[in-house]
């Protein structure tokens, strides 16, 4: 489903990534660990084609990458990649299926489709009570599972996700671990995720370690 090959990235003489492969299937988990500054985010950046390498392929659903610039660039992430980070990035002034909804409009979608279709995504997630309330009035754990919501909104290929326990106690971190495995069993979704949690990296189908730019195991 996804693809690297010799995947390179210099900012001026600093090499920050060294020729990276990786693989990953439909419906699998994989988790990128490895202390600061292995290049980890920068990875998963390049992967979900928020920034561009300086050298290699990529591949998602057989489309490369590379081929795309500008808008037809922006559409594609939009309607095949999802995003999850660490700080939640809600639109503070919209509510919970609001925020939502906002990359299905982008897409083009017919508002009545995505409405319903974000409506079950809260759902799904336990927002069902929650869903006309703003970021302020939800605890760090509904900011969380309403930005999964809006990364599943237009079914994408994959999920990328950076580090997205990072802000959350323990608690609202094992249900967030335990909602990723839900959804690859009902949407047989797929995700990415950068993570220094170990409980979350040993939850995933597969584990990738990184060191100075490269994956070591």
């Amino acid at each position: 489903m996804l693809t690297a090959r010799n995947v390179t990235k210099n900012y001026s003489n600093l090499q920050v990534l060294r020729g990276v492969d990786i693989s990953v299937s439909k419906g699998e988990i994989v988790t990128i660990v490895g202390s600061s500054g292995a290049g980890k985010s920068t990875l998963l950046h390049i992967l979900g084609t928020l920034d561009s390498p300086s050298g290699g392929d990529i591949s998602i659903n057989g489309v490369q990458t590379s081929t795309l610039q500008g808008r037809r660039l922006a559409d594609f992430r939009n309607r095949h990649i999802g995003f999850i980070f660490q700080f939640h990035h809600l639109l503070p002034e919209f509510n919970a299926l609001e925020n939502v909804s906002i990359p299905g409009y982008i897409a083009g979608a017919k508002k009545s489709a995505v409405k319903e279709r974000a409506e079950y995504l809260l759902e799904t997630l336990g927002l069902k009570d929650r869903m006309d309330h703003r970021p302020k009035e939800l605890s760090g754990g509904e900011q969380q599972r309403v930005a999964v919501a809006r990364a599943l909104i237009n079914s994408p290929a994959v999920i990328m996700a950076d580090e997205p326990t990072g802000n959350l106690d323990s608690r609202n971190a094992r249900e967030l671990h335990q909602l990723f495995l839900q959804l690859r069993d009902q949407f047989n979704q797929t995700f990415i995720i950068v993570t220094h949690n170990e409980e979350l990296a040993t939850l995933s189908d597969r584990q990738l370690v990184m060191k100075d730019g490269k994956i070591v195991s």
